[in-house]
């Protein structure tokens, strides 16, 4: 399962990314998951529920966005999407296309209760 080695990495970054003393008000971690990363986005938030139990992060949640797969045709610069991933435009078949979206795998934000 290749999401609990995701679910590590994010933890990380998010103890990279904050205060120490600090890392109890995380609320959330939002993320963006592309449909053709290559992760599973519930298998990813229960390993991240997994690794955060009985942490200083164990109140924090990770929200996901879903991207969906987009290309550009560089021959008819159509916008596309198709649901196998291929790179391969919708219109007019060729694959001389570009990926706009549906790859990614990123933190957008991590928010932090206010202390105040």
């Amino acid at each position: 399962m290749h999401e609990l080695s995701v679910a590590r990495n994010i933890i990380e970054i998010v103890e990279q990314n904050v205060p120490k003393g600090e890392l109890s008000c995380v609320r959330e971690v939002m993320l963006k998951v592309g449909e053709f990363s290559g992760v599973v986005a519930d298998s990813l938030k229960f390993s991240y529920e997994i690794i955060t139990a009985d942490t200083e992060l164990q109140n924090s949640e990770l929200k996901i966005e879903a991207v969906p797969f987009r290309l550009r045709c560089n021959s008819c610069g159509g916008i596309t999407t198709n649901s196998c991933g291929l790179r391969e435009c919708a219109d007019c078949l060729k694959t001389d296309t570009e990926v706009l979206s549906g790859e990614e795998l990123k933190i957008t934000e991590i928010i932090l209760e206010d202390k105040s």
